[in-house]
């Protein structure tokens, strides 16, 4: 919860835009009502059996993440997973490269819905 509490300062303080907190489910409804307590918007996604991802900040990233994030984050394309990374303040440098490699890697086997 201190991570979390951390995410929320940045946020409040304008360092970021836009959070993505992974938390077990466990802790999911003290991570809600904390956001809601404070008024801060958020998006809820599962990840896996026992995790929950949690998108919080500006409405405008939040309702670009609901058009985006669609289905488990390995399963994004290369494109919206660019996409994800730079809107959530990733270096962009280091999102150019991995979007690069995850285009030459994208084939017949690849998981995305390319």
């Amino acid at each position: 919860m201190k991570v979390l509490m951390n995410h929320i300062y940045e946020l409040n303080k304008g360092v970021r835009q836009m959070v993505l907190f992974t938390c077990h489910k466990k802790y999911g409804d003290q991570t809600v009502e904390r956001l809601e307590s404070q008024g801060i918007p958020y998006v809820l996604q599962p990840a896996g059996r026992q995790n929950l991802n949690v998108y919080f900040g500006r409405r405008e990233c939040l309702d670009a993440i609901r058009l985006i994030v669609t289905r488990p984050l390995n399963q994004l394309t290369p494109e919206e997973d660019f996409i994800l990374g730079a809107m959530l303040g990733y270096d962009l440098c280091a999102q150019c490269e991995r979007y690069c490699k995850r285009k030459e890697q994208c084939g017949a086997t690849c998981r995305c819905k390319n």
